[in-house]
């Protein structure tokens, strides 16, 4: 049961100009401790109000020495909280996903009767520059690196096995095939 700890006697003004008297409450708790708090009762009547806990103690001679050490400065933040309510804090619900897991890497194409067209030149952009053959490469999606694969024949790999990479993979790939096959046609030329 909660007991009043100590009254105190000089009023605590609010911001608005209302007097109030202040009084330091606590309470055991199951545990044992005791939990502390301050009640304002305006004293030309009104509606009480009390702050949120001030104080967890050990006992309530502990609770009585907390309360004893109150300062007016105290009691008039403790009386702001009092007036302002309890801290509301925003709750979001959490929805539940949408899937059973992440989306593939790389996906498989069905073969339009061994015909593959790519969208890109490798040999002609890496003339341009490695950095540049990179680029355009990743803005590519992972079917279209294994037409590119498969029409300048790039790799022994088989399609089915192309198509289970990532697109990292693929280009890293492609990058190192056309970088052999330009060295070499450079020797040659020597």
């Amino acid at each position: 049961m909660a007991q009043t700890l100590l009254e105190f006697s000089a009023p605590v003004e609010a911001a608005n100009g209302t007097r109030y008297r202040a009084r330091a409450c606590g309470v055991p708790m199951p545990d044992g401790l005791w939990h502390g708090w301050i009640e304002f009762e305006p004293i030309g009547g009104g509606e009480p109000v009390r702050s949120p806990r001030e104080t967890t103690q050990p006992n309530r001679t502990d609770a009585e020495y907390w309360a004893s050490g109150l300062t007016p400065i105290y009691l008039q933040g403790s009386l702001r909280r009092a007036l302002s309510g309890p801290i509301h804090i925003p709750v979001s619900t959490v929805h539940p996903p949408l899937y059973d897991g992440p989306a593939p890497a790389a996906t498989t194409v069905p073969s339009r009767e061994g015909v593959t067209h790519s969208v890109l030149d490798p040999f002609s952009v890496a003339a341009k520059g490695e950095g540049l053959l990179r680029r355009q490469l990743a803005a590519l999606s992972a079917w279209h690196l294994v037409n590119i694969i498969e029409e300048y024949e790039l790799s022994a790999e088989p399609v089915e096995s192309l198509n289970v990479r990532s697109g990292a993979e693929l280009i890293e790939i492609i990058v190192n095939a056309v970088a052999v096959e330009r060295a070499g046609a450079a020797r040659a030329r020597r």
